[in-house]
């Protein structure tokens, strides 16, 4: 590593190998560490403290520690700490097959909450004091501020509060990306909050680095190594069938004077659907788009470097490898249209409402009513969580969920009598699209949206034994504004835990 990246004099003294570092963090403590979708987590200092409490449980010792972070982040940190059962709770959203695996076996404790609401939570001392930060970055200023890596997360909160603080410093990151980052010290706590002073996707309010005082930090350690993301999977015909609804949707809502011809600040999650809309949004001539969103991903690079995106705004990356080398290589070029906030903003409920957000996530099953579940399989198998999907549903101007129509080899429909589990309600969701069709809610009547979401949505497999559940509900239902058979509501989903199929 260069030794320009660690710039501060005092902190150079500081340096320790991953093993001396992970010593300092003691069982039992609550210990917060950076990261969001696979990026910008430490690369080290897990590892060797999941090798270190791997020792102490070999030799009968009791060690775990509580686990917070952005949001999901990799299998150096994730997975290797679930595997050598070293977290006794993570919270706020995970995506580690590991860790999933146990949550789901309740030998791991999980706290999914929406995302916007970590910092506060914390703040108000709801999980206890914050022993130690293990934050990543790629330099440490002169001054001893700290400029942060590919992703922000909650590290403004983790290093105001937490007793020590461990700092990576990995010259894998560019150092390019200096100056990205809008790092806001303006917030406060009920009752003194002031009003956030911005009005548009490009406005910069806060500083380049991360504060800390460097009498917390207690160790700093060198590292050399990529953010963790998966290859770019080939957008496949349902993804393209699903984008191309939406798409004409968009172009229809603009002809009606509903949206402007830039459209809305857009939000994204995370996959193959919405890389597939952002392809299609270049297709279509949409010029001077902006981004407010929590994750950058491989469709808006391209976005930006094609000039359909003038602008995006996010709190970290969830690039390919392939992407990442090309963000790397024109760094200068995306300093200019990237602004990287802190969780707190880019999900801030109160900046989503204004801005005007159209939110575009994921869903695991939607009901004949709007109702939407992203988050629990057979309404109790955890998948990854409801990250900032509940941000943007309940706050922009349009929430848009999309997915394919079944899943399983088409045992599953994502259409369902009734959810088996709800993260956002039937009054949080205006569009819902699958490869079959989209299905706009916005102002119907409860019965109304079950009409439209079977004629529009619904596999050809599953829409007639839908529409005789609906059907019969209305005549047979305890009352007709929102009608259900409460003996079959979840009948589909026992069927397909009995049977392996939801088809009778």
């Amino acid at each position: 590593m260069q030794e320009d990246r660690i710039r501060h004099a005092g902190l150079r003294d500081r340096v320790v190998d991953a093993d001396h570092a992970a010593a300092l963090i003691q069982p039992g403590e609550t210990v917060a560490m950076s990261g969001f979708t696979g990026s910008g987590y430490p690369k080290a200092v897990p590892l060797a403290l999941a090798a270190r409490i791997e020792q102490a449980h070999a030799e009968g010792q009791p060690f775990q520690i509580k686990l917070m972070t952005g949001a999901s982040t990799a299998p150096e940190l994730d997975g290797a700490l679930a595997k050598a059962d070293a977290i006794a709770l993570r919270m706020p959203f995970q995506s580690d097959p590991d860790a999933r695996k146990r949550i789901n076996d309740g030998t791991l404790d999980y706290i999914d909450i929406h995302l916007s609401h970590v910092a506060q939570h914390v703040w108000f001392g709801f999980y206890g004091p914050i022993d130690t930060a293990v934050v990543e970055v790629s330099a440490i200023r002169e001054d001893g501020t700290l400029v942060p890596s590919t992703s922000i997360g909650n590290n403004k909160t983790w290093l105001d509060l937490a007793s020590k603080v461990i700092v990576e410093v990995n010259d894998w990151q560019p150092a390019g990306m200096e100056g990205m980052h809008d790092i806001y010290y303006g917030t406060a706590l009920p009752p003194y909050r002031k009003p956030i002073p911005m009005e548009h996707v490009h406005d910069r309010i806060g500083d380049t680095t991360l504060r800390c005082d460097p009498d917390k930090i207690v160790a700093v350690v060198r590292t050399h190594g990529p953010d963790r993301n998966s290859p770019f999977t080939p957008i496949d015909a349902t993804s393209e069938r699903i984008a191309g609804h939406l798409i004409e949707f968009l172009k229809h809502e603009v002809a009606l004077g509903r949206l402007p011809p830039t459209l809305l600040p857009l939000q994204s999650g995370v996959g193959n659907i919405p890389n597939a809309v952002l392809a299609g949004l270049a297709k279509s001539g949409f010029r001077g788009l902006t981004a407010f969103t929590e994750v950058i991903q491989d469709g808006m690079l391209d976005l930006l470097r094609e000039g359909v995106l003038d602008v995006a705004s996010c709190t970290g990356f969830a690039l390919s490898p392939a992407a990442n080398e090309a963000f790397k290589r024109d760094i200068a070029f995306y300093r200019e249209r990237i602004i990287m906030r802190t969780q707190e903003m880019s999900n801030h409920p109160e900046l989503v409402r204004r801005l005007g957000c159209i939110g575009m996530n994921g869903m695991i099953e939607a009901d004949l009513y709007g109702n939407v579940n992203s988050t629990h399989v057979m309404g109790s198998r955890i998948q990854n969580g409801i990250g900032g999907s509940g941000d943007f549903a309940r706050n922009g101007f349009m929430s848009v969920f999309l997915s394919p129509s079944t899943a399983k080899g088409g045992s599953i429909s994502a259409l369902v009598p009734m959810v088996s589990h709800v993260d956002h309600t039937e009054h949080d969701v205006s569009v819902i699209v699958t490869e079959q069709g989209l299905a706009d809610l916005r102002g119907l009547t409860p019965k109304q949206r079950a009409h439209t979401l079977i004629a529009n949505c619904v596999h050809p497999d599953y829409r007639d034994a839908l529409q005789d559940y609906f059907d019969r509900a209305l005549q047979h239902s305890y009352g007709k504004h929102t009608p259900h058979l409460l003996p079959e509501a979840l009948s589909w989903h026992q069927r397909w835990l009995e049977t392996g199929s939801m088809q009778g």
